[in-house]
């Protein structure tokens, strides 16, 4: 089984393209007002967003991006305007990460964590 898409709610999808189109995600499918789907530009994953009229209350979602180049990817996206909530930090769990919200409040984490990912030094066998 290999993830393929992951749906995010908005109540405005036109708003949010615009934000995830300078993350640097590659726009696919548009059906605007109600529907987008992007690309990710590594890998093969995609990314949409679809429109409610109420977003899910509580902690809701957390969208991770990783990229080689966290630091890097920060700075520039920093330059276009995206406010981030916390800035690229080493964590115990062997991640660098980096924290925003897109204009709908979801939580997003920029991170790299290489090889530790999927095989950290506390990976069950």
């Amino acid at each position: 089984m290999n993830l393929n898409q992951i749906t995010i709610p908005s109540f405005n999808v036109e708003r949010a393209t615009n934000f995830y189109k300078t993350l640097g995600l590659n726009l696919i499918v548009e059906a605007l007002p109600r529907y987008v789907r992007f690309e990710c530009p590594d890998g093969s994953s995609t990314f949409s967003i679809h429109k409610v009229d109420e977003l899910p209350k509580g902690n809701g979602i957390t969208i991770y991006f990783e990229d080689d180049n966290l630091d890097t990817l920060v700075e520039s996206l920093k330059s276009k305007g995206i406010i981030f909530t916390s800035e690229p930090e080493d964590k115990s769990w062997l991640w660098r990460e980096a924290h925003l919200n897109d204009p709908d409040g979801n939580h997003i984490i920029l991170y790299y964590a290489g090889k530790n990912r999927k095989n950290p030094p506390w990976r069950i066998n």
